[in-house]
């Protein structure tokens, strides 16, 4: 794999406007995408408070770190813009999965392997989720038993990680 100072410097989308698009506060519903001190989550609870006559309603938005799970809050008015982050989600047949190592190998349309993603009990910061450990465990019985195993991978903001698992028999 090239480094990443082999790649070309033009045309990146790893600049930082186009991971994200404004989205008023006063729109963010339970379930929405946003960002909240640069982590992309996704809003578990907000309420909008008037705040007197003349003032301005404020949005208290509670959302989880989609990586994490890390519990963020945030509060701002409500005609405030936001930063919602483009969420993609993408299915990808697995092909191996170490769980010494937690590297994992999966198969892209084109036939190649992409080979940048580990199991997401491996995680860089705090402790994986109990949803983790469970997709952790499905993936490797699904592999021990020989299934077909589909990941489905959420990515945002540069970063990807697994988050679902689909079994089916082998072909």
């Amino acid at each position: 794999a090239m480094s990443d100072d082999e790649q070309p410097t033009f045309e990146t989308t790893e600049s930082g406007a186009s991971q994200t698009y404004p989205q008023q506060a006063g729109e963010i519903r339970k379930g929405s995408y946003l960002m909240i001190k640069g982590h992309p989550c996704k809003c578990t609870e907000i309420s909008t408070s008037k705040t007197g006559k003349h003032g301005h309603a404020k949005a208290h938005i509670v959302a989880l770190d989609i990586f994490t799970g890390k519990k963020y809050e945030d509060l701002c008015p409500s005609s405030h813009n936001l930063d919602v982050p483009f969420v993609k989600r993408t299915e990808y047949q697995l092909l191996s999965a170490d769980p010494e190592t937690g590297e994992v190998s999966l198969l892209l349309e084109n036939g190649s392997c992409k080979d940048d993603l580990n199991l997401p009990t491996f995680v860089k910061v705090g402790e994986p989720t109990d949803d983790d450990k469970k997709v952790v465990e499905e993936i490797l019985k699904g592999m021990e038993d020989g299934k077909e195993v589909i990941v489905i991978v959420q990515a945002a903001c540069g970063e990807e990680k697994i988050i679902q698992v689909k079994i089916s028999d082998a072909k």
